[in-house]
């Protein structure tokens, strides 16, 4: 049986006891019922997994020893999505949600013209990056940067490729999927909000060096489109 899994932003490879927060150690001691000399497993976010045991079940300030520590292998291509913000944020946050199960490893909200909703949760939605973490058991959490402009992600993305994925006709789009599988270089995909980017703001990012690229035939959701990037991106 799998140990259970939780997310400890202060423990480090030079820890040896932990008290764990209130909310954890209730969760362990009153949901769980676990007991002194049970094991249990702490990740950091940052690829470290911690295996521990429990010295003091208090349901306040429960106690753990650290017994063994692995590193987990980062994935070999750095996955970045910079996606617009949308008015509804359950959508917004069930991106969040799907794209860290599928191990992307950024995640920039931005801020376009045509963006309605221009502020975020930050706290909410790091919860949920967190909760998505453990239910897929990884050890890498996601970086979630602050909300930024458009243009600022346009000018100073040094990723090795650079994709943008609009709506409008152009000849030249290269399905994200071929990309995904004849590369190993770290990706970042632009994708717009509600009605696209605009003329503009595409001919910004080609001349910028991002290639316009296609996520399928039929015209996605925010939301599904950037779910569809993560996929054809993280899992080919």
């Amino acid at each position: 049986m799998a140990l259970a899994f939780f997310y400890n932003s202060e423990i480090n490879i030079d820890t040896v006891q932990l008290v764990l927060n209130e909310e954890t150690s209730k969760h362990i001691v009153q949901v769980l019922r676990m007991q002194n000399g049970e094991q249990l497993q702490i990740t950091d976010g940052k690829g470290n997994l911690f295996t521990t045991t429990i010295t003091d079940n208090n349901r306040k300030r429960c106690e753990v020893v650290v017994i063994n520590t692995i590193k987990s292998q980062k994935s070999k291509v750095k996955i970045s999505i910079a996606i617009s913000l949308i008015k509804n944020a359950s959508r917004f946050e069930w991106f969040l949600e799907k794209a860290t199960e599928m191990g992307v490893a950024e995640i920039i909200p931005i801020i376009c013209t045509r963006t309605e909703k221009q502020q975020l949760k930050f706290e909410r939605m790091q919860g949920i990056l967190i909760s998505a973490m453990l239910q897929s058991q990884q050890c890498w959490l996601p970086v979630l940067q602050e909300p930024i402009k458009l243009n600022a992600v346009i000018n100073q993305a040094t990723t090795q490729q650079k994709l943008i994925a609009h709506c409008e006709v152009e000849n030249n789009k290269i399905q994200v999927s071929s990309i995904a599988a004849n590369s190993s270089e770290g990706k970042l995909i632009l994708i717009g909000p509600e009605g696209d980017f605009t003329t503009d703001e595409i001919t910004s990012a080609l001349q910028n060096n991002f290639i316009p690229v296609s996520l399928g035939n039929t015209r996605l959701r925010t939301e599904t489109a950037g779910i569809a990037a993560a996929a054809l991106l993280c899992l080919v």
